[in-house]
């Protein structure tokens, strides 16, 4: 397959500090790659860079054919690339119903009706962000995400937080993601579930990144067994 967006060659400093050096992921369409590392490895930190939030040193993006070492989100988002950060998404001045009325009303090709139904979330359109549990806006940023219907969907621990129930729901969800053509790239720690979910593995460790491959060859990988999958990983 080939990559519909890649982050290549990324290098970031902070004062004396390294925190990336050489990092690189990519998504391809029809799959989900995840992007595994202990806390403070750099994970974030390669997406926040290749999404536009932070400056790098050095790097280049590479989205839908076109190539940019100054990449902009509002730039990438246009072109059907969504990011889920690792905190919340949803605004707590709108209501839930409100954010997908302005999706509808933004994406006039937005389908709502779906992912509301699917999610269960009728009885919470009337609420705020603010007042639903971990899990029910994880469900409600998710929906969001299904009605933009992104061909890149970047997701940053959206693991985190949640009831293992609530997990696997999104973690099916991905997946459906995924077999409907978006290129799915997930960062978390969440190792069962997040090797369960990948078609490819990237391993990041020390500001670098190694491709590791199938899930099936990263559970085999030596040093990757040795100083994480039965390492502290913090």
């Amino acid at each position: 397959m080939t990559a519909i967006f890649a982050a290549e060659g990324f290098w970031k400093a902070f004062g004396r500090r390294d925190v990336l050096r050489n990092g690189s992921v990519w998504g391809e369409a029809g799959a989900v790659t995840v992007l595994l590392g202990r806390n403070g490895s750099g994970k974030s930190t390669l997406f926040r860079c290749a999404l536009g939030f932070v400056r790098p040193d050095a790097g280049v993006v590479l989205f839908d054919g076109k190539r940019s070492v100054r990449p902009r989100l509002a730039a990438l988002a246009a072109g059907g690339l969504f990011f889920l950060p690792d905190r919340d998404l949803l605004a707590d001045r709108f209501t839930v119903g409100q954010h997908f009325a302005a999706v509808a009303h933004r994406f006039p090709g937005a389908e709502v009706a779906g992912p509301v139904e699917r999610w269960e979330l009728g009885p919470l359109l009337d609420r705020r962000p603010g007042a639903l549990s971990g899990g029910e806006q994880r469900r409600a940023e998710i929906a969001v995400i299904e009605a933009r219907n992104p061909r890149v969907l970047i997701a940053d621990e959206p693991f985190r937080g949640i009831a293992p129930v609530d997990a696997d729901r999104v973690a099916d969800r991905l997946r459906a993601l995924a077999r409907s053509g978006c290129a799915v790239v997930v960062s978390g720690h969440e190792t069962r579930i997040l090797l369960d979910l990948a078609d490819q593995v990237v391993w990041m460790t020390s500001g670098a990144t190694h491709a590791l491959g199938s899930p099936a060859a990263a559970r085999v990988h030596h040093q990757f067994r040795r100083e994480y999958l039965f390492g502290d990983r913090g």
